[in-house]
């Protein structure tokens, strides 16, 4: 029995901190050829992190024009995009001293650049799909339908929808108060956002806790919080240039997963061209901690 089992390796890793136990923990299946996409679905369900990604190599030349084929899976669904998985799992690829790495998502190409400094840790940026701006939302709509208090948002800034491979509506809350005492109506919030067009709420305030940051944020879905939502930060870095809260090429920090002791450092930019916005990077730290085998 135990000779027809198939094993399949792994590496875990903390993306978006440069602190063993500290980040948004990922699965990354280097190898997961053979594997049907039920299986996928089920081994993430298993390593029960926010995503695990499974690559599936091909030939050389093949991945040289493509990139290397990398699908993502939350423990519920298959997503065409997310950030800290694209990070992770580009790390986890990177040959020695490689300066990029081209992952071929189910959203098309995302490279990955990586950056060393002598007696620092390797750092990583991907560039993101140019961002696809949706609807601006109403704000008694929001509240309601987040299970929020009347006057939780900040007035001063629009909460919108983004999307940069999959679509965050952007919510700016008053202040670190706000946030902490965050509970979201999971339920009335997945009604609300089907109907608009998004996937899931960002929230965001301009009072950090770390005065090198930003924004401070928090993501809450049907796997609990997130700690470091990649794919949402490249949402807010272009949602901050659109409206005047970061310059264009600025590289700022979003903090965030601090409330569940996993805090996470997101490093944020994007340009402007015309009257679009362009080029948006996400970049961070990685750290291994867990290498093991699954067998079935």
């Amino acid at each position: 029995m135990a000779s027809r089992q198939r094993r399949f390796s792994f590496v875990q890793l903390d993306v978006f901190s440069s602190v063993a136990l500290e980040g948004n923990p990922l699965a990354v299946f280097p190898d997961a050829r053979g594997l049907s996409d039920e299986q996928m679905q089920a081994v993430a369900r298993e390593m029960n992190l926010s995503e695990t990604t499974f690559v599936l190599p091909s030939d050389p030349a093949i991945e040289r024009e493509r990139g290397v084929r990398v699908r993502i899976f939350t423990v519920q669904e298959e997503l065409p995009f997310a950030g800290h998985p694209t990070l992770g799992t580009a790390f986890v690829l990177r040959k020695s001293k490689a300066s990029e790495i081209v992952l071929d998502l189910n959203v098309g190409k995302v490279p990955v650049r990586f950056v060393e400094t002598r007696g620092q840790p390797v750092f990583g940026e991907m560039t993101q799909k140019d961002p696809k701006f949706g609807p601006r939302h109403d704000r008694e709509a929001v509240v309601r339908a987040a299970g929020l208090r009347d006057g939780d948002i900040d007035p001063s800034l629009p909460i919108e929808t983004v999307s940069t491979g999959v679509p965050f509506t952007i919510v700016p809350l008053r202040g670190l108060e706000v946030m902490s005492r965050l509970r979201v109506d999971l339920g009335g919030s997945e009604e609300y956002l089907r109907k608009t067009g998004g996937q899931f709420f960002y929230f965001v305030t301009r009072e950090p806790m770390d005065s090198a940051a930003r924004l401070h944020a928090r993501m809450m879905f049907y796997n609990g919080e997130d700690p470091a939502t990649g794919s949402a930060a490249g949402c807010a870095a272009a949602w901050m240039v659109a409206n005047g809260i970061a310059d264009p090429e600025e590289q700022v920090l979003i903090e965030q997963g601090i409330e569940m002791h996993r805090p996470s450092r997101i490093f944020v930019r994007a340009s402007r061209m015309d009257d679009g916005v362009v080029n948006v990077s996400v970049g961070g730290n990685v750290v291994e901690v867990v290498r093991g085998e699954i067998f079935f």
